[in-house]
């Protein structure tokens, strides 16, 4: 096989992959992005498109996501292809009196963190759409939060990592690395390489690229499902969730039907440029099993009726699942690896991957220019994990 030398080795060819490219080729570094299959072809193609503080913790997880946030709107001046940005902030809706006063609180919290964030009453819920259900107490706002599609912001990072003379090696699976005098030796089944730095941007395969190393990351795939449907009547222009997605997303209990809770059923409603809308949301662990579980799909629609009763005369256009890179503390791995220099991880994003892709992508080109970072990066540290792994 041909050998290959480039300085930047980036595994992985989804949005985190792509972002990383872009701006440290954009930084004057000769990059490579090895790719298994095409671009954006697992998770960053099996998601919503959602950029948003209005689901992190308040504090560092908020204050990143606003981070990110601003950088992809300066993404859509600097990138050549447009990739369907639209900033129409987005809500979180409540069932009941005691998630209004959860997320009073919650609101509170981020708006002493300087994010802009309101409640909402009842009346601003039949101003927001007449089609959700009359029963609902109000809910909550962040008007910074944006959505874009994730499949072109991909491809559109790909393209300015391109012009800055980024290279695509795509259908090449990495089968072999080892460290030895200051760079890396990658071998794949097409070519092998040399590097002076790898990222690994493997998500949910971050760990086997990991176990080429010994090193031991703790990622685990966690399945979600989502609906398509077709926009007959216009339901609502911006992301909606119910207050209890967050109790989903963080393993909290929540007062809802077997079903429900047994697949981390949580109401997620987003209407997208195309004129149709997207559903959700489900969190399972199974594995790398993507195959689509119709069980899940009937308690999403349901969920989804509770909240817009009038979906159900709505028509489904397909449905699919796609795995999340979970971590145990619910923050991506955006860390170098003391004991590998010039390795460095950036995966673990689960559902906040297109939220956190650019401030991601931004962070690493930083480190490895050590350059002081845009955030602070202590809690998104690969050693906080003490590599023994978590437990599922």
């Amino acid at each position: 096989m041909a050998l290959k030398h480039t300085e930047i080795a980036v595994i992985g060819g989804g949005i985190i992959g792509c972002a990383v490219a872009y701006y440290t080729a954009k930084l004057g570094y000769d990059v490579t992005i090895i790719e298994k299959n095409e671009l954006a072809s697992g998770t960053s193609s099996h998601c919503d498109g959602n950029i948003l503080a209005i689901d992190k913790d308040p504090g560092f997880d908020s204050q990143m996501s606003l981070k990110s946030q601003e950088l992809v709107l300066a993404l859509t001046g600097e990138l050549p292809m447009a990739f369907e940005y639209r900033k129409p902030g987005s809500i979180l809706v409540c069932e009941t009196e005691d998630e209004m006063q959860a997320a009073e609180r919650w609101v509170n919290l981020q708006k002493e963190a300087g994010l802009p964030f309101r409640m909402l009453d009842r009346s601003d819920l039949r101003e927001e759409s007449k089609y959700l259900a009359d029963d609902l107490h109000g809910g909550l706002e962040c008007a910074s939060d944006s959505t874009v599609n994730p499949y072109l912001l991909t491809y559109a990072l790909y393209e300015g990592a391109r012009r800055y003379g980024a290279e695509l090696l795509n259908h090449t699976t990495v089968t072999g690395m080892h460290y030895d005098n200051e760079q890396y030796t990658i071998e794949t089944d097409q070519h092998t390489f040399t590097a002076k730095y790898v990222v690994n941007c493997g998500g949910v395969w971050a760990p086997r690229i990991g176990r080429m190393l010994d090193l031991d990351i703790p990622i685990h795939p966690r399945k979600g499902h989502i609906l398509v449907a077709s926009r007959q009547v216009p339901v609502s222009p911006r992301k909606v969730m119910e207050f209890g997605y967050l109790i989903s997303k963080f393993g909290g209990k929540r007062h809802v039907d077997e079903a429900t809770e047994k697949y981390g059923v949580a109401l997620v409603f987003e209407p997208t440029q195309s004129q149709n809308f997207l559903l959700g949301s489900s969190r399972e662990f199974t594995g790398f099993d993507t195959s689509v579980d119709w069980d899940v799909v009937k308690s999403i629609a349901r969920r989804c009726m509770r909240f817009y009763p009038k979906l159900s005369d709505m028509s489904l256009i397909r449905m699919y699942a796609g795995m999340r890179p979970w971590t145990e503390d619910h923050l991506p791995i955006v860390s170098k690896v003391d004991e590998y220099p010039g390795y460095y991880i950036a995966a673990g994003h689960e559902g906040d991957g297109i939220s956190l892709a650019a401030i991601t992508g931004k962070i690493i080109s930083e480190m490895i220019n050590e350059d002081p970072t845009s955030i602070e990066t202590e809690p998104l540290r690969y050693e906080r994990f003490n590599q023994k792994g978590v437990r599922v």
